[in-house]
């Protein structure tokens, strides 16, 4: 079986990544601070890598250890969800000496999965952290997870950006040199657009079809991927509005409230004036239908409030605001804090339904305005799943929702 493109042509070299400068600029600002010895305990002791799959979060954590002539201790969140697992695992790691380099770096990817089970996970992470001889990487697609919500005081965020078409299409021609293989400009420019940003999805395709016989193909199927609420922000006020914003939401793993706040708290840094009022305006009639939902219980009018939050907003300008622009979260921390409780709530909800009917939590809350009529329908429904007195409430509208 032929090695993987992906970790054939992986970067060695910090010169080799490409679409990533502003990254790995912290990246070497930070480790330089850690071997110096200007981090304390009270400081931040990790690096948070954050951005969608296929950026080079995990790539550039290798590229570190290559520079820096350290041993790469690597694991996958997935492997410790608890506190337990923790003292099992990384707690010796951070304790040994490198065994065949005299620096060491840990790696933790998917981060973001540590969470799921939780049970003091992220507690002793943090603690761990802060007591580490050695530094910390941590990769995650969504770093705003209120459960990550410890880990951010903690660690030095670096957002990993989409990579754009044209690099993605460069690195694929350097592979295609290198492996002595014929150019296809179309079908290499397709496959780099299509990827949308996906760096390793772009190579694992150019893989698969150089080793097609016969006709190349020259359409693609365009990935149905999920994109943190930075670039789904950026989409919106950046480019001109089209028929697909109508959809981008559907792509975020937050809610429509949750994206409501940090549309409201960003608008200011890209309209102004006429165009600013414009942008309020279709905020506003976004929140209408946000309320006439949770008062009348009208699921549908997530299509239209939706629409206002997506379509209208970007409809607000003439022009876009020209170069890059950086979004902070929302500052707004009680409604924040509010609208957390009712996701919560949500969230418990369809964790017990999904394991009762043995589905997928993500399924279950796509499917929850049935799976609420359905439990509503039956007393014996919400017995079975064990539902507390305030998710019950949730589910009827009368605390929750208010």
């Amino acid at each position: 079986m032929s090695e993987s493109w992906v970790e054939k042509y992986r970067p060695k070299k910090f010169s080799e990544v490409k679409g990533q400068e502003g990254a790995i600029k912290k990246i070497k600002e930070f480790i330089e601070d850690f071997n110096l010895g200007k981090l304390t305990k009270i400081e931040k002791k990790a690096l948070l890598l954050h951005g969608p799959p296929g950026t080079g979060k995990t790539t550039l954590a290798h590229v570190l250890a290559n520079e820096t002539g350290s041993e790469l201790f690597e694991l996958n969140a997935s492997d410790f969800r608890n506190r337990q697992k923790l003292q099992e695992i990384l707690k010796p790691a951070l304790e040994q000496k490198s065994l065949m380099s005299r620096n060491k770096i840990i790696l933790i990817d998917e981060v973001d999965g540590i969470s799921g089970a939780d049970w003091g996970g992220v507690t002793e992470l943090v603690y761990l952290i802060s007591n580490s001889n050695y530094p910390i990487i941590l990769t995650a697609n969504d770093a705003w997870k209120r459960s990550l919500a410890p880990l951010r005081q903690k660690a030095e965020l670096v957002q990993l950006r989409e990579i754009d078409y044209r690099t993605i299409r460069e690195i694929l021609f350097d592979i295609l040199r290198k492996e002595d293989l014929p150019i296809n400009q179309e079908v290499i420019t397709k496959i780099a657009i299509k990827a949308k940003g996906d760096v390793r999805a772009a190579i694992n395709d150019l893989q698969a079809i150089s080793k097609l016989k016969g006709e190349i193909p020259t359409e693609f199927d365009e990935r149905n991927k999920e994109i943190d609420i930075f670039n789904a922000l950026r989409r919106i006020f950046k480019e001109k509005p089209s028929q697909e914003l109508l959809k981008l939401f559907d792509s975020v793993d937050m809610s429509l409230d949750e994206i409501l706040l940090w549309i409201e708290q960003n608008i200011p840094k890209e309209y102004q004036e006429h165009e600013l009022a414009h942008a309020y305006e279709m905020l506003s009639k976004a929140d209408i239908f946000r309320g006439r939902i949770y008062k009348q219980q009208y699921w549908r009018f997530m299509l239209y409030e939706s629409i206002f939050m997506s379509y209208g907003i970007s409809a607000s300008k003439k022009t876009p605001k020209p170069g890059f622009t950086s979004y902070q979260k929302p500052t707004r921390v009680l409604k924040i804090w509010l609208n957390n409780q009712r996701i919560a709530k949500k969230k418990s909800i369809a964790e017990k339904y999904a394991k009762t009917v043995h589905i997928g939590q993500k399924r279950a809350l796509k499917e929850f305005p049935i799976i609420k009529q359905i439990i509503l329908s039956n007393p014996k429904i919400a017995e079975k799943l064990k539902l507390e007195k305030e998710e019950i409430e949730y589910l009827k509208g009368t605390s929750w929702e208010k």
